[in-house]
């Protein structure tokens, strides 16, 4: 009696420890979810048994059968096809992981099997699926190359970025098509985190102009950066402050370049560069970072004195009309986050309603911002303060300048983002 009742509670097993072959097909014969389900789990199951069970009408069963490791490979075939998502996932998570064992003359049907399901997993229809196969097979040389650059193409930044970062059979030529190839926003990032970036494959990271990918590529010190390639980094990163300390902290930084940087990151940032003792500063970079430090502590002790609390909101009206309204000025608000001095500042300068200009502020699109700077006589270098202090704008969508100072659309096309905002040239 004690025996049946153990059989109805939950958890406990109904199979015993060591499993006969009669056994284990009479739980087939018998309609018992309960022991179907405990013996798709059972390591020690038949092989034909667990490949019976992969066609069993529960997905709770065909779960266990996917997940299971003593589960034949051909099985495999009948799994990839489950309707149930949770099959697909179980089976992506383990296949990848048979594959170096499956190695070698005697396991190349086998092989051959489990490359075709891992084929078929990497196009499912479920990104979830996807993932999963990208995170198993990313530090792996046992897969073919083509499944490797098939996720590393996914239109999913989650399936696509394990790959890009750490799928050792992607070569840099592989790397530069994939650049190349006008992938979306996201896409670059991992491939500038790789344990190893050559020089051409910075360069083209580099033209991307993806800022959040510029910092991970300055971040990463096994990234090979050439010199000219960092100048040309160094002359865009004033008004990126996402590039200041990864610039500060790059191995081998030139003299030439703590100089320049010296013009524009903050005092703590310049304090690191003068206690680096692998940069072996000269006595005349060592005098401008003590005399930038200095500099640097009174400005960001003094801003504007005619921002200050009580007249930054109504000030912009009365320096207009006195024509001491100036792009330092306006350029000085931005920094100090006056969003309604920039704003009014801004529509007067341009000659359009306050309002007009209010909408493109908020509208977090580089372009416009860029588009309506511009309009208001302001120089590139403010347009970019404004994008990111006032605008808000995300890190991938800044507008950048043409060589470091230079406004990167034309007369026409700034006058045809202002459109849609009711602004007229």
């Amino acid at each position: 009696m004690l025996k049946n009742l153990l059989k109805k509670i939950p958890g406990v097993k109904r199979l015993p420890g060591d499993l006969s072959y009669e056994e284990a097909r009479e739980v087939l014969e018998r309609n018992d979810l309960a022991a179907r389900n405990e013996l798709a789990g059972r390591e020690d199951a038949r092989p034909e048994m667990l490949y019976h069970l992969a066609s069993d009408e529960s997905p709770k069963v065909r779960r266990k059968v996917a997940a299971n490791p003593s589960t034949p490979i051909q099985a495999g075939t009948i799994l990839v096809s489950d309707e149930d998502d949770e099959v697909r996932c179980e089976l992506a998570r383990k296949i990848g992981r048979l594959l170096p064992d499956l190695q070698g003359e005697a396991q190349e049907k086998i092989c051959e099997t489990a490359i075709a399901i891992l084929d078929r997993l990497a196009s499912d229809q479920l990104p979830r699926v996807r993932e999963i196969v990208a995170e198993e097979i990313k530090h792996s040389t046992d897969v073919p190359k083509s499944i490797a650059l098939k996720l590393a193409r996914d239109v999913e930044a989650a399936v696509r970025a394990p790959v890009l970062q750490y799928s050792p059979l992607l070569s840099d030529d592989d790397l530069l098509e994939i650049l190349a190839s006008g992938i979306v926003d996201g896409a670059i990032t991992p491939i500038a985190q790789r344990a190893a970036v050559s020089e051409p494959v910075a360069d083209a990271v580099v033209a991307s102009l993806d800022i959040s990918a510029i910092a991970a590529l300055l971040a990463n010190k096994n990234a090979q950066i050439r010199e000219e390639t960092l100048d040309s980094i160094i002359a865009q990163a004033e008004d990126i402050h996402d590039w200041h300390q990864p610039i500060v902290m790059r191995p081998e930084l030139s003299l030439r370049a703590v100089r320049r940087v010296a013009g524009f990151v903050a005092s703590a940032l310049l304090n690191t560069l003068l206690e680096r003792d692998d940069l072996k500063l000269d006595d005349r970079t060592t005098s401008l970072l003590k005399r930038r430090i200095q500099d640097k502590i009174k400005e960001e002790k003094d801003l504007t004195p005619e921002l200050d609390a009580d007249n930054a909101t109504s000030n912009a009206r009365a320096l207009f009309d006195d024509g001491k309204l100036d792009e330092a000025t306006v350029s000085a608000a931005a920094s100090a986050h006056r969003r309604e001095f920039v704003t009014e500042a801004i529509a007067l300068l341009a000659g359009i309603p306050e309002l007009a200009a209010k909408r493109v502020l908020e509208s977090r699109s580089g372009k416009a911002i860029t588009a309506l700077s511009w309009k208001a006589g302001l120089s590139m270098r403010s347009a970019l303060t404004i994008q990111r202090e006032i605008g808000q704008v995300p890190s991938n969508d800044i507008c950048l300048a043409r060589n470091g100072v230079d406004f990167p659309m034309d007369e026409e096309e700034m006058n045809w983002h202002l459109q849609f905002f009711n602004i007229t040239a």
